[in-house]
């Protein structure tokens, strides 16, 4: 993974660092920047359904000279990764990066063996602050995936983490189900035959059907 060495300030003022960190988590300004399927869904997120205004991230910037997050969104091509360096260094410091989708994160299904055309995850160009894993993901995890910014860069989170509900119908039968067989013994080894003889019952003696056989044969003789 890429990495920066950029030496931070040798005077440092504790609440000055405190209320400037709350003033960059509350005003982050992604830039308008997309590259494939998952900007639909950060576009969803910008949009009065979801309303990333509600947390201070709503203003994209056209430029990435007046940005301080990154998200990327989609598949890097080799073609792209230069011209994706080039919006990244062109940003300002402090600035952040925001991998949404499995494509930024690693490459997603278009990673194979002898594949030459992806750059398997943005890691592999400039360092990322919080990945966002999905197929695509939805526009509540980038807003989750904002939200784990802003408490990267404050230390706290404003707020609560919200336990999804349960499956409805079906789903949530099979669920249970999985769970349950997860979560069962092992079954013993061996048969239930025990040392390969008739099958023995509770008592200890022949089960009902050896005994109508064996009586059954008795009639026969």
């Amino acid at each position: 993974m890429a990495t920066e060495n950029i030496f931070g300030s040798v005077v440092h003022f504790s609440r000055l660092d405190s209320l400037l960190d709350m003033c960059r988590a509350n005003s982050l300004w992604p830039m308008t920047f997309g590259l494939a399927c998952c900007a639909i869904e950060m576009m969803a997120t910008g949009a009065s359904r979801f309303d990333l205004a509600r947390f201070g991230a709503e203003v994209f910037r056209p430029s990435p000279r007046q940005s301080d997050v990154m998200i990327v969104s989609g598949t890097i091509n080799k073609k792209m990764a230069p011209a994706v360096q080039i919006l990244y260094d062109q940003m300002p410091e402090p600035k952040w990066v925001i991998a949404m989708g499995n494509c930024a994160i690693s490459g997603g299904p278009f990673v194979y063996e002898g594949q030459y055309g992806v750059v398997e995850g943005v890691g592999k160009l400039f360092p990322v602050d919080v990945f966002i894993p999905g197929c695509p993901p939805r526009p509540e995890a980038l807003i989750e995936g904002i939200l784990k910014l802003e408490e990267k860069l404050t230390g706290t989170r404003r707020w609560p983490v919200v336990t999804p509900p349960g499956l409805p119908g079906p789903a949530a039968a099979q669920a249970a189900r999985m769970q349950a067989e997860a979560q069962a013994p092992p079954a013993p080894a061996g048969d239930a035959a025990g040392d390969g003889g008739a099958p023995v019952s509770a008592s200890g003696g022949a089960t009902g059907e050896d005994k109508a056989g064996k009586e059954a044969g008795g009639h026969t003789s």
